[in-house]
């Protein structure tokens, strides 16, 4: 799996890793993937949204089957957007030059997700060279807010496909699955996400006269320690058991003798299908009114879990793999969220796979010359099973 010189997928991941698309900015990713993809038959629609301060780029490219409104639809789904590069001193080389060394593609989102990008539309032209008239379509859903809010992305494009009666009937959306070798990790679900943003309210005073004040670091740190000690849950056959995190906790006005007025602590669920959301909010507002607690509290719902078993698209995806790579794929939903949860509203099979994910978000992001290829093979063999 050691490519021999430049590759199609390497070409197009460097192509791709040059434009500077830090989340909502596309830099062009799609305009000049659109123009690769039309000359291959897909008609490219944009669909952006989102306010003048934060425009976000969505397109949605699709190529009509033969079978005309029978036509069932293969999606491949991602984002051309990539986080911050953080200080650019700390990078070896530049992040937005795509750097060849020790076996390794270096860039930011060389590994999330720009070569999943690559591999996907190589996957998709040789497809086509061997088959110019499959019976079912093939579709690119893309946006630049899967590492932002997500608030205009992909959320958008479903919103619209669904209000015209867009059928979708499998999607891989190449997020950087994988742990330790690529294949290893087929993502057929994840859990739900729930954001807690709690105030406990004490009395602001003197450190040296805590009979006139009351803290509320102190009053709510019993129940702090409740919260996250507990099982919410053990999860199940598919899912993990609940976790909670506190993620920020701020008080204080920064000198040294004055006691908070306020507390404010934000904390995240990641929960399974075991522990609904309304029960867990249920859970925590009885933990907080049984220790007593002056509070106020707001919740956000990032995204509720989701599951495709086990079925005809992962078993396509998991044969394609080993045939590829020789590696037997588990399916898992652990990690964090991703836009997979907007696309199984409307798609009744979604599953991700991508590269390795150890260095996604990091500096000196990078994947394995070794698994370009392979990842286009991958994605190649999914749709000789399901569309030829």
């Amino acid at each position: 799996m050691t490519p021999s010189g430049d590759t199609p997928t390497l070409d197009l991941a460097r192509e791709l890793i040059r434009r500077h698309s830090v989340t909502p900015d596309d830099a062009g990713c799609q305009q000049w993937l659109s123009e690769r993809l039309r000359a291959r038959g897909f008609a490219c629609e944009s669909l952006d949204a989102g306010p003048d301060d934060w425009p976000v780029r969505n397109l949605w490219a699709l190529r009509p089957g033969s079978a005309g409104p029978q036509a069932r639809v293969f999606v491949f789904a991602g984002h051309t957007d990539v986080v911050p590069t953080g200080p650019l001193q700390a990078w070896s080389s530049d992040p937005f030059e795509p750097s060849l060394r020790d076996g390794r593609l270096y860039g930011r989102g060389a590994a999330d997700m720009k070569s999943s990008l690559a591999a996907m539309v190589v996957a998709v032209e040789r497809f086509l060279d061997a088959h110019p008239s499959p019976r079912d379509s093939i579709a690119f859903l893309l946006t630049s807010d899967e590492e932002g809010p997500a608030r205009h992305g992909t959320v958008h494009v479903c919103e619209a496909l669904r209000q015209r009666g867009q059928r979708l009937d499998w999607c891989v959306v190449g997020e950087p699955t994988c742990v330790d070798t690529l294949g290893d990790v087929i993502k057929n679900g994840r859990r739900g996400s729930l954001t807690g943003r709690l105030v406990v309210h004490g009395v602001q005073g003197h450190v040296a006269y805590p009979h006139l004040a009351s803290n509320p670091v102190h009053l709510a740190a019993p129940a702090l320690a409740e919260l996250t000690a507990r099982e919410w849950d053990r999860g199940d056959a598919d899912f993990p058991p609940t976790t909670c995190q506190i993620s920020n906790i701020h008080a204080g006005t920064g000198a040294t003798n004055v006691i908070p007025g306020d507390l404010e602590v934000v904390f995240n669920f990641r929960f399974s299908p075991a522990s609904p959301a309304a029960e867990l909010q249920r859970q925590v507002h009885e933990l907080l009114q049984r220790h007593a607690l002056r509070h106020s509290l707001e919740w956000t719902l990032g995204a509720e879990p989701f599951l495709t078993p086990a079925g005809e698209l992962s078993e396509a995806l998991g044969q394609a793999i080993a045939a590829e790579t020789g590696v037997r794929a588990e399916l898992s939903t652990t990690g964090g969220t991703s836009d997979a949860r907007f696309l199984a509203r409307l798609c009744g099979q979604v599953v991700e796979f991508g590269p390795p994910n150890a260095s996604i978000h990091k500096i000196d992001e990078h994947i394995e010359l070794r698994f370009l290829e392979p990842l286009a093979g991958v994605y190649q063999r999914t749709l000789e099973a399901l569309l030829a």
